[in-house]
């Protein structure tokens, strides 16, 4: 999960992530989304491939970048409590902002 979370903490990588989350890409493709040369985006996308979330194939002489969404699921299961956590407490402000509106009517 650490390499995940690594790989997750830099913009460039996000937008990478982004664009993959819509359809497969080439480096090229995914070089025109980035304000940055093309090899520091073949270093984000070694970044990428090495924390398991993107998948890569060759077609001809283009490479072609996927998503691997169950790479984030370990991510998402650790951010769960979090989640419901702020949940408990946003459901106890909803509650406490419900009585408040009872009380002035």
């Amino acid at each position: 999960m650490d390499a995940v979370l690594h790989a997750l903490a830099d913009e460039s990588r996000r937008t990478v992530l982004e664009v993959l989350r819509d359809h497969p890409a080439s480096a090229g493709e995914l070089a025109e989304a980035l304000p940055i040369a093309r090899p520091g985006v073949s270093r984000h996308l070694r970044v990428l491939r090495e924390a398991g979330l993107v998948d890569v194939r060759r077609d001809a002489q283009r490479r072609i970048y996927s998503l691997r969404s169950e790479a984030l699921i370990e991510v998402d299961e650790w951010l769960a409590e979090y989640r419901m956590l702020w949940q408990t407490r946003l459901d106890a402000l909803h509650t406490e902002i419900a009585r408040g509106n009872k009380a002035r009517r």
